[in-house]
């Protein structure tokens, strides 16, 4: 699957180029010209945002501090598309919590260039000495614990990737619920904890003392296991979930429903 970058600019010209340079680099781009796409933010987790600094309901950097307030998708790398790159402008992306910035109009190699650069620094540290807890095949669903194939239930899948995508990050029962199980009825927090539950019982070496799928007594859940990624081959398949969106994208975000959180 490709990563899935944001790219919200006002200026027609601008998004039909850097979506041309982006996607022929190989990424998947969906375009913008509000400001107020948090929720889309939340719901796709895009690995990269590219924004402009003045849009015609708000400006970047604006949208560039929700971003870093937000604990869902504060870690988001965020990039400034400017017209010019007088010190006081990048100065002021950068101090809102911008990552870098690219002066328009650009050349489609620096385009790419940088927001490779921004990736990289994200990009969890390569550690070729020590072999992968987890293996996960997105595409076929299979998950494979020290080699060997662990069989999931489509919940159980949906939560150990989810996990994985943001290692070391810890999550409460509401965050799980939002993310993992969406706009399901019938469930509350503690359907979480069952829900970890099993995938421990499959994946932990000692279920009494676990070192992959940790608890964080009061606040939630993480995930340490070192996970790497194997994605079945999807050539030909023209189904929605192989297709790349081509041109503006809107994404509808479904109400959230309150729940009452418990202590874990």
């Amino acid at each position: 699957m490709k990563p899935l970058v944001f790219v919200v600019e006002a200026q027609p010209e601008v998004c039909a180029l850097t979506q041309q340079c982006l996607e022929a680099a190989g990424y998947s781009v969906w375009t913008f010209s509000s400001a107020h796409v948090i929720e889309e933010v939340e719901e796709e987790r895009p690995v990269l945002i590219l924004t402009a600094v003045m849009l015609p309901d708000g400006n970047g950097l604006e949208l560039c501090r929700t971003i870093r307030q937000n604990r869902l998708v504060a870690q988001t790398p965020v990039v400034f598309l400017m017209p010019e790159a007088a010190e006081e402008h990048r100065a002021l992306a950068l101090e809102s919590g911008g990552d870098d910035c690219i002066v328009t109009p650009f050349s489609p190699r620096e385009l790419v260039a940088r927001v490779q650069a921004v990736l990289r620094r994200f990009a969890p540290p390569a550690r070729p000495d020590q072999p992968a807890d987890l293996v996960i095949d997105t595409l076929a669903m299979k998950l494979y614990v020290r080699g060997d194939e662990v069989p999931t239930t489509s919940l159980e899948f949906r939560l150990i990737e989810y996990l994985a995508r943001h290692r070391g990050q810890v999550f409460t029962r509401d965050l799980l619920l939002d993310a993992v199980w969406g706009d399901l009825q019938f469930v509350t927090p503690r359907s979480v904890d069952a829900c970890i539950r099993r995938i421990r019982e499959k994946i932990e070496p000692d279920r009494a003392s676990p070192t992959y799928l940790k608890t964080i007594r009061g606040v939630g859940y993480r995930l340490d296991a070192i996970t790497t990624w194997h994605v079945t081959s999807n050539e030909g398949c023209t189904c929605a979930a192989c297709t790349t969106p081509v041109g503006p994208s809107k994404v509808y975000a479904l109400p959230r429903r309150r729940r009452a959180s418990s202590r874990v």
